[in-house]
């Protein structure tokens, strides 16, 4: 549960996307490389522990898998171009949890680095798109950027092809090891979920790239839209770099690469004492995936030549699914640009689901929200705060008001009175000590 809302999974996702109304930078720093990471970080340094616990890892897969397909159809229909890239954090970090599920470790880190490089650059994009347009972040007033803003188009537009997984981009590495580890692991249901939502982000990114890029201009005054002054340019252009390149360090065998970066993770996870989740084989026995403990999956799915063919088949399918999620954005955002406005009052029951993100922080607000609002203002502020604490503190100060309006009633101010009440006093005290 704390990794799920460290790291923004379902159902406790929903104020990643809030976190990113600051600064670009900051958002770029939280997003990409650090605070949401650490669930993530978390599972795969605790690894030995959760893989004693299969039912438990079976779990962070599913909700990783589900997390990245509900916050990709949520990112299809976002207006505001940080929103969308929050939500894609959220989709992204769905894919590591996926990889921490079906015990590849090392894969659900890897995507976590390349991951930094990609997102970095597509939110420093968006920050330098925002400060062209003088802070304007609505995708429906944007328009035809890529003749005003030529660098940021092309370094966006390597961030774009790296997250919806282009070969030989830093991105198509990593999640292709993850959803190969998913296939050979045995699950193919995971795998189809993962590379559904992988045709999503395809989509979805190219929707942005589509609609604040191409067409034309949506706003009336673009005369003072630049690119982003040297310093700005000089972070995009390394992160670009780094968002073609940092995949490379984890060239899978396939390829004829040795993954480098998962050997060096492996001992990490102490790799001869974890074992994946149990699971029906998916490939025949051939393949050299045992099911069980005995050895890491890292391992046990990289070895032998058939598991080669079968992850070159897999980086088939992915490619094919990955251009065809562009070929699919450009038939619906680049012909039609007037399609990102999908939140109308004609928009059908999905399209309305999905603007209001299947209304879960409506559900939220009367489930727990409302609830927790009503207990503080009725019983808490009205009854204790109100009723007890102030209603005690008013009520010592009336009584000793009332106390203080008895005593000045004796301040008559007659000296005949104060004279009679000595007397009257003198005698009681006599009285007193002749009768005792």
């Amino acid at each position: 549960v704390g990794a799920a809302g460290k790291s923004a999974q379902i159902p406790l996702y929903v104020w990643l996307p809030d976190a990113m109304e600051g600064p670009t930078p900051v958002s770029a720093l939280i997003h990409a490389a650090t605070m949401v990471t650490a669930g993530v970080y978390m599972i795969g340094r605790s690894a030995v522990l959760f893989s004693h616990a299969p039912a438990t890892l079976a779990l962070v897969a599913v909700v990783g898998v589900l997390t990245a397909f509900l916050a990709a159809t949520v990112a299809l229909v976002q207006t505001d171009i940080k929103r969308v890239l929050a939500y894609s954090t959220v989709s992204q970090l769905g894919y590591m949890f996926l990889a921490m599920g079906v015990g590849a470790y090392g894969a659900g880190i890897f995507h976590l680095y390349t991951h930094a490089f990609f997102k970095a650059l597509l939110f420093l994009g968006a920050g330098a798109v925002i400060h062209g347009l003088s802070g304007e972040q609505d995708l429906r007033r944007m328009g035809g950027l890529r003749r005003e803003l030529p660098l940021t188009y092309w370094t966006f537009l390597v961030g774009a092809l790296a997250i919806a997984g282009v070969p030989g981009l830093a991105g198509f590495f990593s999640k292709d090891e993850i959803l190969f580890r998913t296939y050979a692991g045995g699950h193919v249901t995971l795998w189809g979920v993962g590379l559904v939502t992988s045709l999503l982000t395809a989509v979805y990114m190219f929707r942005l790239v589509f609609t604040a890029f191409h067409g034309g201009p949506r706003l009336p005054d673009r005369t003072a839209v630049h690119d982003p002054p040297r310093p700005m340019a000089i972070a995009l252009v390394a992160l670009a770099i780094g968002s073609i390149l940092a995949g490379y360090l984890g060239l899978p065998h396939a390829l004829g690469g040795s993954n480098r970066l998962l050997a060096f993770l492996e001992p990490s996870f102490l790799a001869s004492n974890v074992a994946p989740v149990p699971a029906r084989p998916a490939a025949p026995s051939g393949l050299g995936l045992p099911q069980g403990a005995g050895g890491s999956q890292e391992r046990q799915a990289a070895t032998g030549e058939d598991a080669s063919g079968l992850e070159l088949g897999l980086m088939g399918i992915s490619t094919v699914v990955a251009l065809g999620g562009i070929g699919l954005a450009v038939f619906l955002f680049l012909r039609t640009p007037q399609a990102v406005d999908v939140g109308g009052e004609r928009a059908g029951l999905l399209c309305r689901i999905l603007v209001n993100k299947y209304y879960v922080d409506e559900l939220y607000d009367r489930t727990i929200v409302g609830p927790i609002q009503a207990i503080a203002e009725r019983g808490l502020w009205r009854g204790v705060d109100v009723g007890l604490i102030d209603g005690a503190i008013d009520g010592l100060g009336s009584g000793f008001a009332a106390l203080g309006g008895l005593i000045r009633r004796v301040q008559t101010g007659s000296v005949r009175a104060y004279a009679a009440s000595l007397v009257f006093g003198v005698v009681l005290i006599l009285g007193y000590y002749l009768w005792r």
